[in-house]
């Protein structure tokens, strides 16, 4: 068994990080760290390889039961690789934004407001209303056979997000809805009514402002 102390000095991640900074380390490198010492017949390098492949393939899935699956690897190191993955996740969700009104996420959407061509955004959120993550879903002039339900809610589905929010720009500055805006969001409202993931609002922004779906009762 071979600890990190028990490395040649270039190969030591914490020394890299203290020369370096965390962000030069690898993914196997920080996991060595958590780790602190491989076991008997299994060095921490290897180790540390075999749980980040694990985490490369299952992240979603992970769990206390895998994680022992791994050869050497007892409950106790697995409990503080899943606490250390929790703590971020919650705090990489406590740090993005939380979007309460059209107002919030057009603030969020501002850099859009002045593009020549048409952007179409999805915009996924967890129950708490912070941003999961914001995609661009078309450029180009929007029509309702462009702008299919599963290109939103694909990734949405992946995020495994309780709502989404879709926006596009109206680079004319015109901010009131065309035929074409309706139509995707009634096709975008009643297939999120299929899969169980909340439609909360369609927002057309410019450098003027912006309209809200929801605002006006629409949505």
């Amino acid at each position: 068994m071979k600890s990190i102390k028990d490395l040649a000095d270039f190969d030591k991640p914490r020394e890299k990080l203290m020369a370096k900074g965390v962000e030069a380390l690898k993914s196997e490198e920080l996991m060595a760290i958590l780790l602190g010492s491989g076991v008997a017949g299994k060095d921490v390098r290897k180790l540390a390889k075999e749980i980040i492949a694990l985490l490369d393939k299952e992240f979603n899935e992970l769990s206390l039961e895998k994680l022992t699956q791994i050869h050497g690897l007892g409950v106790a190191k697995a409990s503080v690789i899943l606490a250390s993955l929790e703590l971020s996740r919650r705090y990489l969700i406590k740090s993005n934004s939380v979007i309460k009104s059209a107002k919030d996420l057009y603030s969020e959407l501002k850099e859009y407001a002045n593009k020549k061509q048409e952007y179409f955004l999805c915009i996924t959120l967890d129950g708490a209303s912070h941003i999961i993550n914001k995609r661009v879903v078309f450029i180009g002039t929007l029509n309702q056979s462009i702008v299919h339900p599963r290109e939103v809610f694909a990734d949405a589905i992946a995020d495994r997000a309780a709502g989404v929010i879709v926006a596009h720009n109206h680079p004319s500055g015109n901010l009131s809805p065309s035929s074409a805006d309706i139509a995707i969001t009634d096709r975008l409202q009643e297939v999120a009514k299929l899969i169980g993931i909340e439609l909360l609002d369609h927002i057309i922004i410019s450098k003027d402002g912006y309209f809200s779906f929801s605002d006006e009762g629409l949505i």
